[in-house]
C-alpha cells in the first residue's frame, strides 16, 4: 500500500471473496474475507466514535494476534448492506476486563470477526479496521487516535505512534 500514491482516493485491492468494497466522502463499506457479510459506515462523526488499537488479552486471543485495530461506530449510522442472517455470535463476559458481557459476530461462512457489542457500550459497535474495503481509509480516517491496554502489550511492539496511551480502558 505504501506504493499507492494518493491516499484521498479510495484503494480497494482485491484481496477476498468480495469484489464490490467501496467508499465515498462520508460512508464506506466493511467485507469479511469470503464477501458474504458487508457493512457500510460512517467515515467521521457522529457516526463514527473513536479509532483505537487493543492490547488486551482477550483481543489478542480473538484475533490470533498481538493486538486489534478497532473503530467505533454509532449503531444509528451502521447498515449491514448484506448477509446479517449470515452472522454467529459468542458473547461471555468472565474474561472480559470491566466484567460487562461482550458479544462478537462472526461470518458463519469464512469466521471473520466483523463486530463486538458490549453491555459497556450501548447503541455502538466495535468494528475491524482489517475488514474495511478501503485499505487508504486505514492510514487516514481510521487511523487509531488510541491505544489501550498498553500494560498487555507485547514488549516487541513499539505501539502506534501518535496515538494517546492508556494501561487500560480510557
Amino acid at each position: 500500500m505504501a506504493a499507492h500514491a494518493d491516499k484521498n482516493k479510495p484503494y480497494i485491492p482485491h484481496n477476498s471473496g468480495a469484489s464490490d468494497g467501496w467508499s465515498t466522502e462520508d460512508e464506506a463499506t466493511a467485507t469479511c474475507f469470503c464477501g458474504a457479510v458487508q457493512l457500510a459506515f460512517p467515515t467521521s462523526g457522529p457516526g463514527l466514535v473513536t479509532t483505537f488499537v487493543c492490547n488486551c488479552t482477550d483481543c489478542r486471543k480473538i484475533t490470533a494476534s498481538m493486538f486489534a485495530s478497532n473503530f467505533t461506530v454509532d449503531d444509528k449510522y451502521l447498515k449491514h448492506v448484506r448477509g446479517q442472517d449470515n452472522l454467529s455470535s459468542y458473547g461471555q463476559k468472565e474474561t472480559i476486563a470491566s466484567g460487562h458481557n461482550m458479544t462478537n459476530y462472526f461470518c458463519k461462512t469464512c469466521g471473520t470477526l466483523m463486530y463486538r457489542v458490549g453491555t459497556q457500550f450501548p447503541g455502538m459497535s466495535i468494528l475491524r479496521i482489517g475488514t474495511v474495503d478501503d485499505f487508504n481509509l486505514h492510514e487516514t480516517k481510521l487511523r487509531p487516535q488510541r491505544e489501550i491496554f498498553t500494560k498487555d502489550r507485547v514488549e516487541w511492539l513499539p505501539g502506534v505512534e501518535g496515538a494517546e496511551k492508556f494501561e487500560a480502558m480510557w
